[in-house]
């Protein structure tokens, strides 16, 4: 239990720390959106880019962890979609929401900071693949599929086309695939600019875990506890489950082989939180105060699911590390 107290723990204490210094007013909800757009638009791009210009193309583009990842998180987002319609009884654009806050993760500010400490230099490619499956597809599916429950003919095809334009502006995207050309090209960056890309690269960790707890300052969850405690048993139990039941059934049916490290970076990716933007996708049809309040719930709840997860890890054969 120590050695998983030694991972959490400094997530937890940074997440703390973020949260605490804002609520004290060391730093405002404005500096947290300044510091998120450094990270969002320079630090995390440059690890991206660190990440896959370092390795061989054959390493990056892994087609048995994209298969798995992308169709464990197709099956989260399609029960939780379909449960939030027949068993909530949730129409089609806020059930959308539902399955968005469950199968989508928050790769970049939890999972990477908590895949480096638990398994290494590797989680560096699995973000870029966890990103590829996430704002390749099935963002851009859900919010499509959110645009046409409003029942405007045609509109979904327009969100799917502007989402996927947004796609090429993203600075992460942007990062992600100059580090696939570089290392398409086996380029190798001049030593001052490669260092250079390393210091940005370095500061998203700790910075990042510091702004998702000062962004939870005022986010409420009073009168949507039925719905939040919904999303989040959806995102921290179903979307992993998902990602294990089609890991385990490709390698029984001998699809898909992959090794230790990406099987148990697969599924912890799956057990994160919800992306840290999921309130500002939901803003435009009008959910932004349930996705917010789901972000928050679900973020606390993790604490403890993450933590229980690695330790499950270390109690079941061949996935120990």
């Amino acid at each position: 239990m120590l050695d998983i107290l030694a991972i959490t723990g400094p997530i937890d204490i940074t997440i703390l720390l973020g949260f605490v210094t804002t609520r004290l007013g060391l730093f405002s909800p404005a500096d947290m959106r300044v510091l998120g757009k450094f990270v969002i638009n320079l630090a995390l791009p440059a690890l991206l880019f660190n990440a896959l210009a370092q390795r061989p193309l054959a390493e990056i583009l892994n087609g048995p962890y994209l298969l798995v990842y992308a169709a464990g998180s197709l099956l989260a987002g399609g029960l939780g979609w379909l449960w939030a319609r027949r068993a909530v009884g949730e129409d089609s654009t806020t059930s959308a929401y539902y399955a968005m806050g469950m199968a989508c993760s928050n790769s970049g500010f939890v999972g990477y900071p908590i895949g480096l400490l638990t398994l290494g230099p590797v989680a560096g490619v699995l973000l870029g693949l966890n990103m590829i499956v996430e704002n390749l597809l099935v963002i851009p599916l859900l919010l499509a599929i959110a645009e046409s429950g409003r029942g405007h003919g045609g509109a979904w095809h327009q969100v799917l086309r502007q989402s996927l334009r947004n796609l090429v502006r993203n600075p992460m995207v942007q990062g992600l695939l100059a580090g696939l050309l570089v290392s398409l090209m086996e380029w190798k960056l001049p030593a001052p600019v490669g260092r250079t890309v390393t210091l940005f690269a370095q500061a998203s960790g700790a910075l990042s875990l510091f702004v998702i707890g000062g962004a939870l300052v005022g986010l409420k969850i009073q009168g949507l506890r039925r719905q939040v405690a919904q999303i989040a048993l959806g995102k921290l139990l179903l979307h992993p489950l998902a990602v294990l039941g089609v890991l385990l059934a490709l390698e029984a049916a001998g699809l898909v082989a992959l090794e230790p490290q990406q099987r148990i970076g697969a599924v912890l990716s799956a057990a994160m939180p919800m992306l840290g933007i999921y309130p500002i996708l939901a803003h435009k049809h009008g959910h932004e105060g349930l996705a917010a309040a789901a972000l928050l719930g679900t973020t606390a709840a993790s604490f403890v699911s993450i933590s229980a997860l690695l330790w499950l890890f270390q109690q079941v054969p061949g996935w120990g590390h």
